[in-house]
């Protein structure tokens, strides 16, 4: 019976794909506290504010999501999507607004009562809630005019990149340093004023392409609390209060997967979802490791790569008619698994794979370079 039953099927595979999930990152993360020397400075570890905030997201969304149905705030699923994605409708959506403010609070006052590089927690708190506002403005148009199209494309370009312009200047006038770009094996690449155009891009193109990867249940969640790990890491030897930053930020994407896991009980939205890559984009530009940001972010710079070789491929080959050919079955290219019959739970558990080994692909080049 429990074989025959399809939906059952997917629900404890989901389960067992968080649970996995779950106790690999809480594995890692007492590992890597053992080998930096943090057992015996907890209040300065990764795994003490990972569990909190993972705890408190996870107890938090018991109460959060059923006022999200209260309120009607039922996502609005694309007609031109996957047909199996359909059946979502209705399931709420900007999930974003619990578990982002849980990991930005706890991080902000842990690192504060720490007393340990609290401005630049704040500054990384601040791009994080501002790009967090903008996908908060995105779903409320989306949930207003029940339409899947929330605030324009360019209007929100324009916002991401006046908040990495903000935050550049911040940047530069705190830590000249990363007027240099530091590169793996020893190698640097001057920048000078010019870092300033390089960090609104990555604000940009790294929110942007969180956003796209969140297309199924628990795959934006799950693959940026293993890239928060792993760029923790990196940096734990001399950012030890981003560390708490990058900590907290993946214990909620882990408590937000408590309900958001297959079959989703809430979506996290482009308010969950810009944060993320806000976040993931502050970290890397404060402490001046892009090269290890591109790494962990692979998986989300494939996402996005593969729209633009769609939309590319496809007015490059348009016939008389205006018709064009598809290079993928649908982009992103998460989308393209599935319709090639992968079930969604094997596409997010491919993902979580392939992150993980991204992630071990940066600690290798940190240790060696």
């Amino acid at each position: 019976m429990l074989v025959s039953d399809p939906q059952r099927t997917t629900r404890l595979s989901g389960q067992q794909l968080y649970w996995l999930l779950l106790l690999g990152l809480s594995a890692i993360a007492l590992l890597c506290d053992g080998l930096g020397g943090r057992f015996s400075q907890p209040l300065a570890s990764f795994t003490l504010p990972f569990l909190i905030s993972a705890g408190v997201v996870s107890a938090l969304g018991y109460w959060v999501v059923p006022l999200l149905r209260r309120l009607k705030a039922g996502q609005v699923i694309r007609e031109d999507g996957p047909q199996s994605h359909l059946k979502k409708a209705g399931t709420p959506t900007m999930g974003g607004i619990f578990f982002v403010p849980v990991a930005l609070v706890v991080s902000v006052g842990w690192t504060g009562f720490m007393g340990v590089q609290a401005s630049e927690v704040t500054a990384a708190a601040a791009l994080t809630l501002a790009l967090g506002f903008l996908g908060w403005l995105d779903d409320w148009q989306v949930l207003r005019k029940k339409s899947n199209k929330g605030i324009s494309a360019r209007l929100r370009l324009v916002v991401e990149m006046v908040s990495g312009a903000i935050f550049a200047f911040w940047v530069l006038l705190n830590h000249e340093a990363v007027s240099t770009l530091l590169l793996p094996f020893g190698f640097t690449l001057p920048l000078g004023f010019l870092f300033i155009f390089l960090a609104i891009f990555v604000v940009a193109a790294e929110s942007n392409a969180v956003n796209l990867t969140d297309g199924m249940d628990g795959l934006a969640a799950g693959t940026t609390a293993i890239a928060f790990l792993g760029l923790a890491q990196v940096i734990a030897p001399d950012w030890p209060g981003l560390l708490t930053f990058c900590a907290c930020m993946s214990g909620s994407c882990m408590g937000f997967l408590t309900h958001n896991h297959n079959p989703a009980k809430v979506f996290m939205g482009d308010t969950g979802s810009l944060a993320l890559g806000g976040a993931l984009a502050a970290v890397g530009l404060i402490t001046n490791s892009l090269w290890a940001l591109l790494i962990v972010s692979g998986l989300f710079l494939v996402e996005s790569l593969s729209v633009i070789a769609q939309v590319a491929y496809f007015k490059a080959t348009k016939d008389e008619n205006g018709v064009g050919k598809r290079l993928f079955k649908m982009s992103p290219i998460h989308n393209h698994f599935e319709l090639s019959g992968w079930s969604e739970s094997r596409v997010v558990g491919t993902f979580y794979a392939i992150v993980s080994v991204l992630a071990l692909l940066v600690l290798g080049l940190r240790v060696v370079g």
